[in-house]
């Protein structure tokens, strides 16, 4: 019973992450922590936005750009692993309050990267993917932070989603395979991760069609609520 509903958390989640154009692990994370503990869900989730990246990437192969991945993720990689690394070591008590608030911080925290222009320069699109790396690696997702910084590097539409995507596939394979090698990623969670991934995909597929629907205002005010109840829903469970 409690698969089917997370499943379907899954497909909803993955309709808004369609619609909005951010990502369906805000909603699904505080969905798994309470059924799986805040530990096994980040795993899940790793393994689920891997999936879901590979996917944009194919489709959006030509508007990639390459360069501005390639500058991010020499810091976001190695940066994932290390968040990845300090998850695990934490306790389990800790885990609830650190993840709910991480989530509440990013609030704050996407609005100052975008507005403060810090992806304009390849350098400091560097620096960003270092920082924004070792959040991901914590949290099940910084996707707020990371399109933030890319949109600050002059990217926008399709060439915003789709370069944002191809970073996050090598950030998210990164602390996958952290996860994998720490052995927080078993079998069964590993399987867990896919079946998840999967709904949020036929998600997408649903929002397809009301993709453009949504002004950017709008947007911003979906985000930020999602964050919030996401991180609140953590904390207190």
């Amino acid at each position: 019973m409690a698969w089917l509903f997370v499943l379907g958390v899954g497909v909803f989640a993955g309709a808004i992450s369609g619609i909005i154009g951010t990502r369906s692990s805000m909603i699904l994370l505080p969905v798994l922590a309470i059924v799986f503990g805040p530990k096994v869900a980040v795993p899940i989730m790793a393994v689920s936005a891997f999936i879901a990246n590979a996917g944009r990437v194919v489709v959006w192969w030509s508007e990639v750009r390459w360069r501005a991945v390639l500058w991010f993720s020499l810091l976001a990689v190695p940066g994932a692993v290390l968040g990845a690394k300090t998850l695990i070591a934490i306790p389990d008590a800790v885990g609830n309050y650190l993840l709910g608030g991480l989530l509440l911080l990013l609030i704050p925290l996407r609005y100052w990267i975008r507005g403060s222009k810090i992806g304009s320069k390849p350098i400091h699109l560097l620096w960003a993917g270092g920082f924004i790396g070792f959040f991901t690696g914590i949290v099940a997702s910084s996707g707020p932070l990371s399109l933030a910084a890319f949109s600050s590097f002059g990217l926008a539409k399709a060439g915003l989603i789709a370069t944002e995507a191809a970073a996050s596939f090598f950030v998210f394979g990164a602390k996958a395979t952290t996860f994998r090698q720490l052995g927080a990623l078993e079998t069964e969670t590993l399987i867990h991760g896919m079946l998840v991934g999967g709904s949020v995909v036929a998600g997408t597929f649903v929002a397809k069609r009301l993709l453009n629907k949504i002004s950017a205002d709008h947007h911003d005010r979906i985000i930020d609520i999602t964050l919030l109840v996401a991180g609140l829903a953590i904390i207190l469970s």
